[in-house]
């Protein structure tokens, strides 16, 4: 039979409580997590990320997700190379290298806009502001994080954030093969090696034609 319409209402109710949120990590299981060698290897991961977000971000006007990347070369460095790094470090490693990618697109995507309008920036008020947001990004996901990432977990899906779970997780239980990570990053400096340092190609092809007054065709 067809539910009646006060049990469609109860089962489309946005208050019905989720189902109970379990921790992979149990709480009573005690893990290394906030460690020094997490945070040096999330830091540098992390301005390599914003590096590349803030040139790419200002050429183009978009940037690319670190999340996942992070998330691998945070698995290839702890159990790769230290071999015994823990699922809690790698998170730890995985959230301040995402930082980067996040702190660029805060600072590129505003910055300029001021600019533009005639404020002059030193070097330190950038820095102020860009801390300042931080900060200030920090103290709102506080509150919100028991209702988004615990009450509302199965309502919400995060679909970076499931992937980058998984990706610790699998590599917690089998190891994570980062090689072609690591082969990107290679075959992009050849790249903009042979582009920029032989110039072999130009960056941006076009043709102008001067028969039609000097009008061009790029891509």
């Amino acid at each position: 039979m067809p539910p009646s319409d006060s049990e469609s209402d109860q089962q489309q109710s946005p208050s019905m409580p989720c189902a109970e949120l379990v921790p992979y990590v149990p709480p009573a299981r005690h893990v290394p997590e906030f460690t020094l060698r997490a945070m040096l290897i999330g830091t540098l991961i992390g301005i390599v990320f914003g590096a590349a977000n803030s040139f790419l971000g200002l050429k183009t006007g978009l940037t690319v997700s670190a999340s996942i990347p992070a998330a691998v070369m945070s698995m290839a460095i702890l159990r790769g190379i230290f071999k015994t790094g823990t699922i809690l470090e790698n998170n730890i490693v995985q959230t301040l290298g995402s930082t980067g990618e996040s702190l660029a697109a805060g600072v590129i995507f505003t910055i300029p806009a001021l600019v533009f309008l005639g404020i002059e920036l030193s070097k330190f008020d950038i820095f102020l502001m860009a801390v300042m947001g931080s900060m200030l990004g920090i103290l709102l996901m506080i509150p919100l994080r028991q209702y988004l990432m615990v009450k509302e977990h199965k309502s919400l899906p995060f679909p970076e954030g499931t992937a980058c779970a998984n990706v610790l997780i699998v590599g917690e239980e089998g190891g994570v093969k980062a090689r072609y990570v690591f082969y990107g990053i290679i075959v992009g400096g050849l790249y903009r090696f042979a582009m920029i340092g032989l110039k072999l190609w130009r960056e941006i092809p076009g043709w102008s034609f001067a028969k039609l007054h000097k009008a061009a065709i790029s891509g």
